[in-house]
Order: C-alpha cells, then sequence, then structure tokens
C-alpha cells in the first residue's frame, strides 16, 4: 500500500517512514501542506499520515479538504487519514475526528501502536479476516507470514508486499502503473523493470502451479481459482 506522511520534523518523519518500509509500504514524504497538495494530485495514495501544525498551513485544514472532495487527488476514492499530533486535548481530538479524519493518534507514540492503526485503516473497507487467503495462498500482513500449501515462503519485503496488493484485489488485472503505484513510492523509476523483475522472482518463490497470470497489453492477475 501506498502512504503519504505530512511531517515536518525531519527525523521523526524519517523514523516513521522507514519503519512503515520496512513493514511492505510505499511511502513518500511531504514537509508542509503545498508539498502535500501536490503530491496528492500526482500520486495515487491508500492513507496520508497527517501532523496537524505544518510550517505553511495545519494538517486539519488539509483534512477537511481532502475529505469534502476540493483537492484533486488519483483514483477512484480519496486516501484514508490518520492525524498524528502533539495536540493531545479532548477539543483536539473532536475536531480532528470531525474534520473528517479516520483516526488519531497522539504524540509520542509506540510505534507498534502507529502500524497497527495504519493496517486497521488499510482494511477498514474489507469485510474480510485480516488474513488474507486465495486458493491454497495464505498471507497475515499482522504477522509478515505468507504460506502456500501449508509450506511458509520466504519472501523479501517487496515480494510481500506485491502479493498482498494482488490478494486484495483478486480477479482484478493490475497493469505495471497500478503495481507501482501502489507497491512502490516515488524513488521507484518507472522506466525500469523492477515490477517485471519482481514479479518473476515472486513468481517462482510461489511454485506450481503459476498463481500471477500475465495478461497481454494489459498487466497482471490472480484469480481465486487458481
Amino acid at each position: 500500500m501506498r502512504l503519504l506522511i505530512v511531517e515536518d520534523e525531519p527525523d521523526l518523519a524519517d523514523a516513521v517512514s522507514r519503519g512503515l518500509r520496512r513493514r511492505g509500504h510505499a511511502v513518500d514524504v511531504a514537509g508542509g501542506v503545498i508539498d502535500a497538495e501536490l503530491r496528492l494530485g500526482s500520486a495515487e495514495y491508500d492513507l496520508a499520515i497527517l501532523d496537524w501544525n505544518l510550517p505553511d498551513g495545519n494538517g486539519l485544514d488539509l483534512c477537511r479538504a481532502l475529505v469534502r472532495g476540493e483537492l484533486v487527488t488519483l483514483g477512484p476514492s480519496r486516501p484514508r487519514v490518520l492525524m498524528l499530533t502533539a495536540r493531545d486535548d479532548v477539543d483536539d481530538r473532536v475536531a480532528g475526528l470531525d474534520a473528517g479524519a479516520d483516526d488519531y493518534l497522539i504524540k509520542p507514540f509506540a510505534f507498534a501502536e502507529l502500524e497497527a492503526r495504519v493496517r486497521a485503516l488499510l482494511r477498514r473497507d474489507d469485510e474480510s479476516s485480516p488474513v488474507l487467503a486465495v486458493g491454497d495462498i495464505w498471507l497475515d500482513p499482522a504477522r509478515f507470514v505468507a504460506e502456500r500449501g501449508g509450506s511458509p515462503l520466504s519472501l523479501t519485503v517487496k515480494e510481500f508486499a506485491l502479493l498482498e496488493f494482488f490478494l486484495r484485489h483478486p480477479d482484478e488485472v493490475l497493469s505495471q502503473e497500478t503495481l507501482l503505484e501502489h507497491v512502490w513510492d516515488e524513488m521507484a523509476d518507472p522506466f525500469t523493470n523492477t515490477v517485471r523483475v519482481t514479479i518473476s522472482n515472486l513468481r517462482k518463490k510461489l511454485g506450481d502451479p503459476p498463481v500471477v497470470e500475465t495478461v497481454p497489453g494489459r498487466g497482471y492477475v490472480v484469480r481465486h481459482a487458481l
């Protein structure tokens, strides 16, 4: 999943982004409101993590504009919003939630709690179990464990993230551009073969019968009927 962190404290932004990348997320960082608006209009994000106090505005107004559809964003729906701020008064928390934030976490925080809240927000529209299963493939995002036919899969962080995205969208043909948008971040070069190479490596580890099907001219798909 692709996340946007809007935070003007470089050390905190770096720590949070590194931690979330280690869990397989693609993460971009914006240092202020204008930067965030530009990124939201140029990439499709699944979740935005917003600080309240920013050098050129505040995250509350950004959240409100995002929820009301006043910002140009890519994708069929707006990203979920998690307010991450030191403002801990009850009135502040109420204001954040009333502005449309899907969750509100106060600094300082334990990274494990942030990670759990991110997982919860990303699966909010998913009526299924937090554990993903298609055919004989089973994946638990919370424990970073994947199996096929009861045998554990030894996947890299990016392979795990790619498989998770496929399992969240079974029977959907996903283009290379869609995979780059959601599984990779802005550091990925769209003109390289990184998607094809990662899919090739994932296919080898998944074994037979083949799981990831190539649809010529359109992209890749994992079907329920494996």
